[in-house]
């Protein structure tokens, strides 16, 4: 009985997100992280500092 009362969130909360995927517009995530470190790249590299001469060197 243990193992049913543990998995039902499990089972539930599966179901529900199936539920939402198919009747709602739901956005995809992979798309939605990879377009924001996209952006943040480029702001990172437009506002970054230039190098210096010297610091190149390891």
């Amino acid at each position: 009985m243990g193992i049913i009362t543990r998995s039902f969130s499990l089972i539930a909360g599966t179901m529900f997100g199936i539920y939402i995927a198919q009747n709602y517009n739901v956005p995809n995530i992979k798309k939605v992280v990879n377009e924001t470190l996209f952006t943040a790249k480029k702001v990172e590299e437009k506002y970054r500092k230039p190098k210096k001469p010297g610091d190149d060197v390891v």
